[in-house]
């Protein structure tokens, strides 16, 4: 149903450099070179992680035309999606790395606790280890990068392995990487699938990546944790009580920023049968506010990253049951396909068989909203799920209804730019989260312990052999209080006293004097 467009859209025609490629005996000689820099002890040190950091934002700053022009080249990108979706936000993860790291290095407390609290109790943050970090396509250097910079930040050195699909973007990196960075500590390797097997088949201690069911099946073999980041079929539940002009504008953008070839992109809509009509009109008007002159000219559209997904989208197009209602030009020799809105397409559509990772957008009449968290639900869970709607009702009824790695109302995409927030999937969609201190808590394992003096085993002495009745009955009175009453039927009436129980009065002079003993004690705390 799509039909092919010759004339000239503004995208890259300069042929893409040729990658060079890792050599396959030096992958194992890299892991090795890492594992040294690790036992060494030198990523402890908060001060050479936070330089690495600064180096890594500066590589990206002071390379932007480098960059811009590289995505250009492998992508299409225009200028403006490069800088605010790439470059700026990822400085923005080094810089926020870098003010945090002496905080989020400390050993962080516990609540306080009337057992245990004398013991000290605390978590020290610990490097995992060893780093892999498998990188997209489609944000090569925000999804690449990104994920890299809290490897930094915890202290374990790390090999990135960039996408051979944008040659011209990872070979920027690998280039730029020795001036920059310590090779010490990270390094870039570039392949494709023999590299990209070859560092599978090494032992890590974390593993970040896309391919999600190979690295984690690689994984397993060394039982090394993974965070996968995937994605799957988003949906837009749209209700038309808002404002259509604002809700359009909002999914489209999320849908034709790297020609819809984002794991969070909106993948199909939900609308009510009868309100359908009202808006596809409103789309109508905001593809014309994006597009005055037509989408193939247009300058603010990428191309698609290769010819495999080029044919996969356009033979989509050509058997969907749907109706186009805007763009489906298509050019194979610029790999360019228009930003595609279809409406009256069915839930057995081809357009709904996987994830369309593309810019094709089709709205799906639904009887009600029951039949689509039906169909929503009845699948993967998706990265995201976004809602547009001013009823209070029903955005919670389709919160409280589904699973998502997140839920954005009336917005699309931007929760991955909010601070704070983790970014990841859940099920089929992903495991894990990365992103600001998630990023760094994904590389951090947190050791728990404690400290505890010499005197408790006035508290805990009972816990010796030989087990006597007086015993049984100290370690029995600190079992935990169970609230009452009771809200269901139960054999019979049980009651345990809990820590207040135990300390009767005639324990009342024996903490009074292990109280006075810690005044007048100094007791040595771990470092």
């Amino acid at each position: 149903m799509g039909t092919t467009h010759q004339s000239s859209p503004v995208v890259s025609t300069k042929a893409a450099k040729s990658l060079k490629y890792t050599p396959l005996q030096d992958i194992p000689e890299i892991r090795n070179t890492l594992r040294t820099t690790f036992k060494s002890g030198k990523t402890l040190d908060l001060a050479y992680r936070k330089t690495q950091l600064l180096q890594l934002a500066y590589l990206l700053k002071e390379n932007e035309a480098r960059f811009i022009e590289a995505f250009k080249t492998d992508l299409g990108r225009p200028e403006l999606e490069v800088n605010a979706l790439e470059l700026h936000s990822t400085i923005g993860e080094c810089v926020t790395a870098w003010k945090n790291v002496d905080k989020w290095a400390k050993p962080e407390g516990v609540p306080f606790d009337m057992t245990f609290g004398v013991m000290s109790p605390k978590m020290y943050k610990q490097p995992k280890g060893l780093g892999l970090v498998i990188g997209p396509f489609n944000y090569p250097i925000l999804c690449s990068v990104g994920p890299l910079i809290g490897a930094i930040a915890a202290g374990c050195p790390s090999v990135l392995k960039m996408s051979e699909l944008t040659p011209t973007i990872s070979g920027l990196v690998a280039d730029l990487w020795p001036k920059y960075m310590d090779l010490e500590y990270t390094q870039v390797v570039n392949g494709a699938i023999p590299e990209t097997t070859a560092l599978l088949d090494l032992q890590w201690d974390h593993r970040s990546g896309t391919v999600g069911k190979i690295v984690a099946k690689a994984a397993a073999k060394f039982l090394t944790p993974t965070t996968l980041e995937l994605g799957g079929q988003c949906p837009v539940f749209l209700d038309t009580d808002m404002d259509l002009q604002v809700a359009t504008r909002r999914i489209l953008w999320g849908k034709t920023i790297n020609a819809g070839q984002s794991c969070t992109a909106p993948n199909h809509i939900f609308v009510p049968l009868d309100q359908q009509a009202k808006l596809v009109e409103a789309f109508k008007k905001t593809y014309a506010e994006f597009y005055p002159e037509g989408a193939g000219y247009s300058q603010s559209i990428s191309h698609i990253v290769s010819e495999g997904h080029f044919h996969r989208l356009k033979t989509l197009i050509d058997k969907t049951d749907g109706e186009i209602v805007c763009g489906g030009e298509t050019d194979a020799s610029q790999l360019f396909i228009a930003p595609t809105i279809l409406q009256n397409v069915k839930l057995d559509d081809p357009l709904m068989k996987a994830e369309l990772f593309g810019p094709i957008l089709p709205i799906i009449p639904v009887k009600d909203y029951q039949e689509a968290l039906d169909y929503t639900n009845a699948g993967d869970h998706p990265l995201a799920l976004y809602i547009y709607s001013n009823n209070a009702a029903l955005k919670e009824r389709i919160i409280g209804s589904t699973i998502s790695g997140a839920v954005d109302i009336n917005e699309c995409m931007l929760h991955m730019a909010v601070p704070g927030l983790p970014f990841g999937g859940v099920g089929q969609s992903g495991s894990g989260a990365y992103m600001g201190k998630f990023s760094y808590d994904t590389f951090t394992h947190h050791r728990s312990s404690i400290h505890n003096p010499r005197w408790t085993d006035m508290l805990f002495g009972w816990r010796y052999p030989p087990y006597t009745s007086s015993k049984l009955k100290s370690a029995s009175s600190q079992a935990p209080s169970i609230p009452a009453p009771r809200p269901g039927p139960g054999i019979a009436e049980v009651s345990s006293g809990g820590w207040f129980t135990w300390v009767s009065p005639k324990f009342i002079p024996t903490l009074v004097a292990i109280a006075l003993t810690m005044r007048q004690c100094s007791f040595p705390r771990p470092p």
